[in-house]
């Protein structure tokens, strides 16, 4: 008996998996929003609205000409790389710089390699390099982060007695003005991963390792010059650190990933990175995703480990991420980190035209 193919239409989901994934993200960062906007009012919505605005735009252009796709802005990944981005930005940066920003962040984070769930690197914290390193002068002056006097709301008085050292450090937990937009509220930033948890966008093993290595790392080498934000700990740790197609795919490799950015941000802040700590530590580690991946992938059934030899590559893959963290401090010392984004942009370019322009057509 002949079975005879169905033609029927089935049954599909109204959107993409994608598309849930990103306004889930998108939900869990939009406390982040309001805490936003009640610390500096309409400047910070500015910076905000510019921010997704412009990458929208771009993911719009940039998806046309150099990819084809014309639907890209309905997979609402170029909404959440404009919100990460303008979280780590002062409520005063220019305009003209945070559009600058978010049309870096997708071209170079994004498009160049090949278009969404490809990319090698966070796109927001490539966006962010590029205007630190393009205008430099403009996102390291204080003008831009001691901005008192913009302040709209400095405190949200939660608790009775305000003046205690206890009720100060929980109103800060809540809310606090200083820094980045994304960094006003460490609860807000909890709150938010424990929902992308719930939901199961992200795993416990990176934010986990991360924030355990680095509090390990105060704890036994910490002194009174160490100094860094809570908040854009937190930021990094489960927002940034945790993007899927630039971190580890395995268990194992998760904590290891985690780990080593922990230990990586304690070097560069003791190293003199006032601000850029975070951004260094995770795009680094970006570049060492994949072979951690291979390093911890699963036992195959059957087959035996050689744990002696298991040991080995991982201490030698240690040896080689203190080392490329070493010469990046170097780098930052003597002022010459520009360079590194000269040579990343040259690489993707003559990478994107002798490779990735294969691979296009294969884009999620």
């Amino acid at each position: 008996m002949l079975l005879k193919a169905s033609i029927n239409p089935y049954l599909k989901a109204r959107f993409s998996t994608v598309q849930i994934v990103m306004l889930d993200v998108v939900i869990a960062l939009l406390p982040l929003v309001y805490v936003a906007w009640l610390a500096y009012g309409m400047m910070a919505l500015q910076v905000i609205g510019v921010a997704v605005a412009a990458a929208m735009l771009a993911d719009v252009i940039f998806s046309l000409i150099f990819l084809g796709k014309k639907d890209t802005l309905l997979d609402g990944s170029a909404v959440v790389t404009g919100l990460l981005l303008a979280f780590t930005l002062s409520p005063a940066t220019p305009l003209y710089i945070v559009v600058f920003g978010s049309f870096s962040a997708i071209l170079f984070g994004k498009i160049v390699w090949g278009g969404l769930g490809k990319n090698r690197f966070n796109p927001a914290l490539v966006g962010r390099e590029f205007m630190s390193v393009f205008f430099a002068s403009t996102m390291s002056s204080s003008g831009i982060w001691k901005n008192n006097d913009l302040i709209n709301t400095s405190s949200l008085h939660l608790f009775e007695n305000s003046d205690t050292v206890l009720s100060n450090y929980l109103e800060g937990i809540f809310f606090k003005t200083s820094g980045a937009l994304g960094e006003y509220s460490a609860i807000c930033l909890v709150l938010g991963g424990v929902y992308l948890m719930l939901r199961n966008r992200i795993s416990w093993h990176i934010p986990l390792s991360l924030l355990g290595a680095l509090m390990l790392m105060l704890w036994l080498f910490g002194n009174d010059d160490v100094s860094f934000s809570t908040g854009g700990v937190l930021l990094g740790a489960i927002f940034m650190a945790t993007d899927m197609p630039s971190s580890p795919t395995t268990k194992y490799g998760k904590l290891y990933y985690g780990m080593m950015i922990g230990i990586t941000i304690y070097i560069f802040i003791i190293g003199g990175c006032r601000q850029e700590y975070m951004s260094y530590a995770i795009l680094m580690m970006n570049g060492f995703s994949h072979q951690i991946s291979l390093l911890f992938q699963p036992r195959v059934w059957g087959q035996k480990i050689d744990r002696k030899a298991k040991l080995e590559d991982v201490f030698m893959l240690t040896l080689k991420i203190l080392a490329v963290s070493s010469a990046i401090l170097t780098l930052y010392y003597y002022e010459l980190i520009h360079y590194l984004v000269y040579i990343f942009v040259i690489y993707l370019i003559f990478k994107f035209n002798y490779s990735f322009s294969k691979q296009v057509d294969n884009t999620i």
